[in-house]
């Protein structure tokens, strides 16, 4: 597997207070300014006082304030080719799930995969859209569980 195929996991360092402040301002610049212009250049300042300027395509720019975004919540960040296969383990540990269940909703036909020889391979996007429907399904079943408690008058 070649270095650029691979899933970059990016866990973010543990920020200060400040540190949290500094990013959120960051996003709030960056989204800001990409509201109102379609060229974006970033003034840098390094620690010997030095202002270099960088021009950065637009789209860049915005996953850039995404990814900040990202880390002042804490969230992890997964950095991964849009046409990337997973194998059957990487892809259970990807929804944290053992691989004999994945295997079994492979087999039941709810999640989408291609066969390369004897072995299966899924496709991110088939991944992603199978991640969404079931957090979708349990956030619909935690709903349903809260409304019978509800009716039957178990409230927390």
């Amino acid at each position: 597997m070649r270095t650029v195929d691979r899933i970059r996991e990016v866990t973010p360092p543990p920020m200060t207070a400040p540190d949290i402040e500094m990013a959120r301002v960051a996003q709030r610049c960056i989204m800001e300014a990409l509201d109102h212009s379609r060229a974006a250049t970033i003034t840098l300042t390094t620690d010997t006082g030095e202002h270099p300027s960088v021009a950065v395509p637009p789209a860049a720019l915005k996953l850039i304030g995404q990814m900040l975004g990202a880390v002042t919540e804490g969230r992890t960040i997964i950095l991964t080719p849009a046409n990337r296969e997973f194998t059957t383990v990487e892809a259970a540990n990807f929804l944290n799930v053992s691989r004999p269940f994945l295997i079994k909703e492979i087999e039941a036909g709810k999640l989408k995969h291609r066969m390369v020889g004897t072995h299966r391979r899924i496709a991110f996007d088939d991944l992603m859209a199978y991640q969404t429907e079931m957090r979708s399904k349990q956030a619909t079943a935690l709903e349903r569980m809260a409304e019978n408690a509800n009716e039957l008058g178990l409230d927390y």
